[in-house]
């Protein structure tokens, strides 16, 4: 086995030590206060995501709306949780990071994690440096809404995290997902649904 593989993985089980490690030395109250901090934040940051970037007017009638959300999801590995072509309602879900890579989740928690562990430190002290976006034992729940409006349809999605399996870390599961992945999976998202949308179709 070449050198750099073995110094890799004793450094990915160094890693795992001192998470284990860290979730020994900090209280349950810390690790509940510094996520409770985490989701303040992240949950502002989704909110305007959504206000900005949520929903979608297209001049189609909503029955194809509803289809070419149906699609578009399935060609994305999700699975269909609720849904109610009458209503124009859609609920899909799928391990996480779906809809985006693993490559995507690992830019979105580069790009966001700087500014999420300088608020987990100000709860636990320095060992939030050690604090990680995990999409293990992780469910990506994305809603969706078809709504006939003047001239279209109007689509709205909704992106939440679902925990499967308990935390590897100690750390109580995030309900909101990095502010950058949610950017990633809403543009992955509307570029699968213009995708099925018919031939000449606009966005209003």
């Amino acid at each position: 086995m070449p050198g750099w593989v073995v110094m890799l993985r004793c450094a990915q089980l160094c890693a795992i030590v001192l998470l284990a490690l860290a979730a020994g030395c900090v209280s349950e109250p810390q690790r509940i206060a510094a996520i409770q901090a985490v989701n303040e934040v992240l949950r502002a940051d989704y909110e305007r995501i959504l206000a900005e970037d949520g929903t979608h007017t297209y001049n189609v009638p909503r029955d194809q709306a509803f289809d070419a959300m149906r699609v578009a999801f399935g060609r994305l590995g999700m699975l269909v949780a609720d849904q109610s072509p009458d209503l124009g309602y859609l609920s899909v879900y799928a391990p996480a990071p779906r809809p985006i890579t693993e490559e995507e989740w690992r830019q979105a928690a580069s790009a966001d994690l700087p500014k999420v562990r300088r608020i987990v430190v100000d709860q636990v002290g320095p060992l939030g440096y050690l604090f990680t976006f995990e999409p293990q034992g992780l469910d990506i729940v994305i809603t969706a809404t078809a709504i006939q409006v003047r001239g279209g349809t109007s689509i709205s999605l909704t992106m939440r995290m679902r925990e499967v399996a308990p935390p590897k870390t100690g750390y109580p599961r995030r309900e909101y997902a990095p502010p950058t992945g949610v950017r990633m999976g809403l543009h992955k998202l509307w570029t699968a649904i213009e995708r099925e949308l018919p031939p000449g179709t606009r966005r209003l």
